[in-house]
């Protein structure tokens, strides 16, 4: 199939090779279907699924709702910390605890505001059962180089078998940050592995290399936006 992209290249960033950038289309042959369950949520962004076909989304500008099978759309979810919603950031990714269902934990990321700009954090808090609050909401892990922009936070979330949370990190988009994606002292343009605290996971690839940060897991990503 012809290349999905056919406009000019917005960079004079030469290719590694011929047609780097003009990867070819795919068509599905797999039959599907879909519903809408409700069109009134503001920018949703990240998703998990809870009990009783009910969903926990995030909505980018800050704030958190639970939609149910019938499209219902809750109030938003008090008590999260307050996020930087400019051009691409804002309240990002989400993944309920794997076991959500006894200790009702859930992780997240957004955009965290700093003294010099703004960086990628990671926060875990503990949905109410009444679900209209998350209690004990703290900040577990922190990007490094907080940077004044507003592009590529990454910002998704995943559990690996053993327990350990993978988060991705974007590289920030600027000319000045893109560079830090190869640098083994920065968080960004990385998919970083942390417990539920946020600390190092045991066992990660420079774990023992004392000019790496120990959290990560893979380098010289772009703007991560999706891990399985």
């Amino acid at each position: 199939i012809a290349p999905v992209e056919k406009n000019k290249a917005n960079t004079n960033y030469k290719p590694a090779f011929a047609g780097q950038t003009r990867i070819g289309g795919v068509k599905t042959k797999t039959a599907y279907d879909f519903k809408v369950m409700t069109n009134k949520l503001k920018s949703p962004w990240g998703i998990a699924v809870l009990s009783e076909g009910k969903l926990l989304i995030t909505e980018k500008e800050g704030n958190m709702r639970i939609v149910n099978a019938a499209g219902n759309i809750s109030e938003a979810i008090a008590g999260l910390p307050k996020v930087d919603a400019r051009a691409q950031g804002g309240l990002l990714g989400l993944v309920l605890d794997p076991q959500f269902s006894t200790i009702r934990t859930v992780y997240w990321a957004f955009t965290e505001a700093g003294t010099n700009g703004n960086h990628t954090a990671v926060a875990k808090g503990t949905l109410s059962k009444d679900e209209k609050s998350m209690q004990n909401a703290k900040v577990i892990y922190r990007s490094t180089h907080t940077h004044r922009g507003a592009l590529h936070y990454g910002g998704r979330l995943v559990f690996d078998k053993s327990g350990n949370l993978l988060v991705t990190i974007g590289e920030r988009s600027d000319q000045s940050t893109r560079v830090l994606a190869q640098d083994l002292k920065s968080s960004l343009g990385k998919i970083i592995r942390i417990t539920k605290d946020g600390k190092p996971a045991a066992n990660n690839p420079f774990a023992n290399n004392k000019n790496a940060l120990p959290e990560i897991y893979s380098y010289g990503h772009r703007n991560p936006q999706g891990i399985a």
